[in-house]
């Protein structure tokens, strides 16, 4: 649901059921994005079980992921960094990246609203449910 004050340009957001997408990786819930009152950019909150690994994809927008929670390995263009909790991670747009959870982990990703996502091997870019 978003509100929107009466005289001012803020909104107010707050997560429903409909802006969750679960995937056998990890639960992201939508926050900013276009279709909930932000014209430039999109933020969500990731949940990430301990073992899980996120897909290789490269995003065609610079991403800004703050971990709030546990550890992630992320490997992205042949380079590994571990991101814990009260950490800040920026990927690069266009790069190959994968994500791993070393343990519970939870962070907010912010990136522009435009961004597209590509997996290899499958044909096209499309938009991130959880960001428009």
């Amino acid at each position: 649901m978003t509100h929107i004050l009466e005289g001012s340009a803020v909104h107010v957001i707050t997560p429903t059921p409909e802006h969750v997408t679960a995937t056998p990786n990890a639960t992201m819930t939508g926050h900013a994005a276009p279709g909930r009152g932000s014209t430039e950019l999109s933020t969500w909150h990731v949940a990430m079980p301990a073992g899980n690994t996120g897909p290789e994809h490269s995003v065609s927008r610079e991403q800004v992921w703050t971990v709030t929670a546990g550890a992630l390995e992320v490997v992205c263009a042949g380079r590994t960094e571990r991101v814990a909790a009260g950490q800040v991670l920026v990927l690069a747009p266009d790069l190959p990246r994968r994500v791993h959870a070393l343990e519970d982990a939870e962070a907010y990703v912010a990136m522009r609203a435009d961004g597209l996502v590509s997996v290899p091997d499958t044909e096209g870019a499309r938009a991130l449910p959880w960001a428009r």
